[in-house]
C-alpha cells in the first residue's frame, strides 16, 4: 500500500480494488445509488487509466472519503487542467480535515502534471459542498453545459 499523504488522523493513499464497496457506499450517500453493481469495473478502469487518479482517505482501518481525478490536456492553453469528477467524505468524518487533505493532494497532483487549474462541477443543491470549495480557494466559473448521450 502506497501512502502518499498523512494528516494527524487521516492518511491519503491510492485507491485499490478492495476499496470498491466502500466507495459505492459513499456514492450512495452522494445520491448515486446502485453503483455497487458495477463499481469494481469502474475502479479498475480508473486505476488503469494513465490520465486519472483515485485517492482515498482512511481513518484507522475505515475508508472515510475518496476523490476521483482526471487530467485533461489543453490545446489552446499552455497549462492543462485537473477535473475532480467525484468527491465524497463520509458524514461522520466531515469537519476533521479529510476533505481538505484530499483536496490538498489533488492540488499537488495537478501541479505535478503541469495543470494550472482544477475544476469541479458541483450541483447547485450541494450548498455545503460549495462552502467547502470556496474555503479551499475555488471561484465560481461561467456556465457548465452538457448533452446526454443515450
Amino acid at each position: 500500500m502506497l501512502i502518499i499523504h498523512r494528516e494527524p488522523f487521516v492518511q491519503i493513499r491510492e485507491g485499490k480494488i478492495g476499496d470498491a464497496q466502500a466507495i459505492a457506499s459513499l456514492l450512495t450517500a452522494l445520491d448515486y445509488p446502485g453503483a455497487e453493481d458495477f463499481i469494481e469495473r469502474k475502479v479498475v478502469q480508473q486505476l488503469d487509466h494513465p490520465d486519472s487518479r483515485l485517492l482515498v482517505a482512511v481513518e484507522g482501518s475505515e475508508l472515510v472519503g475518496f476523490m476521483s481525478l482526471h487530467f485533461i490536456p489543453q490545446i489552446a492553453l499552455e497549462g492543462d487542467f485537473c477535473r475532480i469528477s467525484y468527491f465524497c467524505v463520509d458524514d461522520s468524518a466531515r469537519g476533521h480535515g479529510v476533505g481538505a487533505a484530499l483536496e490538498k493532494m489533488a492540488e499537488s497532483e495537478a501541479r505535478a502534471r503541469g495543470c494550472d487549474r482544477i475544476e469541479v462541477h458541483c450541483h447547485s443543491r450541494r450548498l455545503l459542498a460549495h462552502k467547502f470549495y470556496f474555503r479551499q480557494g475555488y471561484v465560481e466559473s461561467p456556465k457548465y453545459l452538457m448533452k446526454l448521450l443515450k
